[in-house]
């Protein structure tokens, strides 16, 4: 049974920590720090693999693809990095965004990668070519995007207090949710893909059931 205990400490970073990410795998973390640094560790032993130093700024966020081949990190220096995880270079650096970048989500084939921009953008990146496929948006700061299990759903929670559900095959946001009272900074799907939660700078949880138009 899980005992809750401590198991390992992993030091090196020296500043906030504002992301971490396991490999599909499970065998390696990856870290993204206001030190500027994405840090990868096995995960088993706590040994750091390597240090990634290309990004100008803070890393707010990182994301394994769904083969644990690439890494994707957003940065307050409007960046997103496409690292090797095998070899740590850097494959490619994604511009567009005006400001910094919050989070970033693979879609479940890998094939995009959608990124949340302080800017209140929303763009999903071929991964392949770093080019911006489809791009939506809030009103305001966006801090978290997620997309469904089945790859058709990305969920977005904004500073304008809603969550949007944006059809990627259609290209077009079908139902904005709203409940929360303030800030929404966190979007999860359940593994089945039909609920979704959000979390709030209201202090509360909301839990949503989807149904399957429920982009529509």
């Amino acid at each position: 049974a899980e005992t809750g205990e401590l198991r390992n400490t992993l030091g090196g970073h020296t500043d906030v920590v504002a992301g971490v990410s396991f490999s599909p795998d499970g065998k390696t973390i990856a870290s993204g720090g206001w030190d500027k640094t994405v840090r990868l560790w096995d995960a088993q032993t706590g040994t750091l693999h390597g240090i990634l130093e290309e990004h100008t700024d803070w890393v707010n966020s990182v994301a394994f693809s769904p083969d644990g081949k690439t890494l994707a990190s957003g940065s307050k220096d409007t960046t997103i990095h496409l690292w090797d995880v095998e070899t740590g270079a850097l494959e490619n650096t994604l511009k567009g965004h005006a400001d910094e970048v919050w989070s970033v989500s693979f879609s479940p084939d890998g094939k995009t990668l959608a990124s949340a921009s302080k800017d209140g953008i929303i763009h999903l990146w071929d991964v392949e070519t770093g080019t911006i496929r489809q791009t939506t948006g809030h009103l305001k700061e966006v801090e978290s995007v997620a997309f469904s299990p089945d790859g058709r759903t990305l969920a977005s929670a904004s500073w304008d207090k809603t969550i949007h559900l944006y059809d990627v095959q259609m290209d077009t946001t079908g139902r904005i949710l709203e409940g929360h009272t303030d800030w929404v900074r966190s979007v999860a799907f359940s593994p089945d893909g039909k609920t979704l939660m959000s979390g709030s700078q209201d202090g509360t949880l909301l839990l949503w059931e989807l149904t399957p138009d429920a982009t529509h």
